[in-house]
């Protein structure tokens, strides 16, 4: 498996989000707890060594799930987490982006990881709660920075960003990585990643597979079935393919659908199957 520097951390391409452990709509506890706990204890073995997570999640589900799992961690495992939101008794997202919103976030995930100090913290700008929108970010970074100088967290990331929030941000401190919605149909982001390609930075797509309404196309469908591979494994495999800074986070709690995503790492796609793949319009 390919491999990535997140700041001074290096972690394996394929990666894995935590989110699809809590319940319906990111709230409340798993369905099955026991094969929540299974699907965290397997990525080791599968070579996964990058675990996406927010403390907003579940609330505190994901994180109690991976401290349960996985604590004490291994040497080589980075946790990358999320502030800037809460969530309403009726599963809402509510922004949370006040310093001392903040700062109460880190301490929340560092308290129920389990840590003294986080790997990666990204930044989920709120803004829009759908995508990403203008707006000053200087005071949300600066109230990171200010966390990081006091040792609580490694390194910052940003989430749900446009490209001047990201230029923005590292006047103000070391960007190791955005997350944004990106995939074969949702390509918005094609001169962002090609900009953070050239600086050394990481792009993290969330629903990589399309999300709560999975990609649908024929034109992915008979390159899966011309590989024998299945479409979203061929989705997985296209993101790679994409630029060498990308890093998956596909999310699952079946241990099935863990391997298969995994697999795809290893589906090299031909030029006549990136060709048909790029001609996909979202």
């Amino acid at each position: 498996m390919s491999t990535y520097q997140l700041g001074d951390l290096t972690v394996n391409r394929m990666g894995y989000g935590a989110m699809q452990l809590t319940g319906p709509h990111v709230f409340g506890p798993p369905k099955d707890r026991e094969q929540a706990l299974a699907v965290l204890r397997e990525l080791a073995t599968l070579g996964i060594n990058h675990i996406d997570t927010s403390d907003f999640y579940g609330p505190h589900v994901t994180n109690q799930l991976i401290r349960e799992a996985l604590h004490p961690y291994a040497d080589d495992l980075t946790i990358v987490t999320k502030v800037g939101a809460t969530r309403g008794a009726d599963a809402s997202w509510l922004p949370a982006q006040s310093p001392a919103e903040l700062e109460k976030a880190v301490h929340d995930n560092l308290r129920n990881l389990g840590l003294d100090v986080l790997d990666v913290v990204n930044m989920r700008l709120m803004f829009d709660v759908m995508g990403p929108a203008e707006g000053d970010i200087e005071a949300h970074i600066t109230a990171l920075a200010q966390l990081q100088q006091q040792g609580l967290i490694r390194h910052i990331g940003l989430s749900n960003a446009t490209a001047q929030q990201v230029r923005q941000a590292r006047t103000i401190a070391p960007i190791v990585c955005v997350q944004n919605q990106y995939n074969l149909v949702h390509r918005h982001d094609d001169a962002l990643i090609d900009e953070l390609a050239r600086d050394g930075i990481a792009y993290v797509p969330f629903f990589p597979l399309g999300g709560f309404s999975p990609l649908q196309s024929s034109q992915l469908e008979e390159v899966a079935a011309s590989l024998e591979a299945t479409p979203m494994q061929v989705a997985l495999a296209w993101l790679l393919q994409r630029s060498p800074n990308i890093l998956l986070i596909p999310g699952t709690s079946s241990l099935a659908h863990l391997r298969q995503n995994v697999a795809a790492a290893t589906l090299v796609l031909p030029p006549t199957a990136l060709e048909k793949l790029n001609g996909i319009k979202g």
